[in-house]
């Protein structure tokens, strides 16, 4: 959608920036019960510096490529990512995403999906698809799929972080978006 067209219909404009050493502090606004409830819970504080320096290793790699979502004055409001994964014995490109509780319900996680689409084009590599597996309890992720045009494929159950996990298959062709 065109930044003239998201005005148009009311919507903030929002904007990625490559995750940096300084972006610690959104992982732990992110990492409560509330933000985690379809992730089966919290990580430990080691976890998420963890995560982090991991986010900035595979970026620098070239095998991820995180983002945090921001508005207009560069407010963080969430962050999304893509990096290399196999789903159904092929190489795809996977996503994740979340938004701050204060921003969400305004459609930020869909317009960041459609932002972060673009970037997998260029980034891709092999994989001829881009996936997402939000819980099946996850009425937003989902929601966000569908928007981004994904094709619900199936669901899945794996251990995260402790438990089982049940997760819907969705992958989006990314050869029927690539521009004519």
């Amino acid at each position: 959608m065109s930044e003239a067209r998201r005005m148009l219909a009311g919507m903030d404009p929002i904007r990625l920036r490559p995750w940096s050493a300084g972006d610690l502090g959104l992982l732990q606004a992110a990492n409560t019960p509330e933000m985690t409830a379809h992730l089966n819970g919290p990580e430990t504080e080691q976890q998420v510096i963890d995560r982090h320096a991991k986010y900035l290793r595979l970026w620098q790699e070239g095998t991820a490529r995180t983002f945090v979502i921001v508005d207009e004055q560069g407010h963080p409001l969430g962050s999304i990512a893509h990096w290399g994964a196999e789903w159904r014995d092929q190489p795809v490109r996977e996503a994740g995403w979340f938004v701050l509780p204060e921003a969400q319900g305004r459609g930020v996680s869909s317009r960041a999906i459609e932002l972060l689409i673009d970037d997998v084009l260029q980034h891709r590599g092999e994989a001829r698809y881009l996936a997402a597996f939000p819980s099946v309890d996850n009425a937003a992720s989902n929601g966000v799929c569908r928007h981004g045009g994904f094709t619900l494929m199936g669901t899945k159950t794996e251990e995260f972080r402790g438990a089982d996990l049940t997760l819907n298959e969705w992958v989006l062709d990314l050869e029927d978006s690539l521009p004519a």
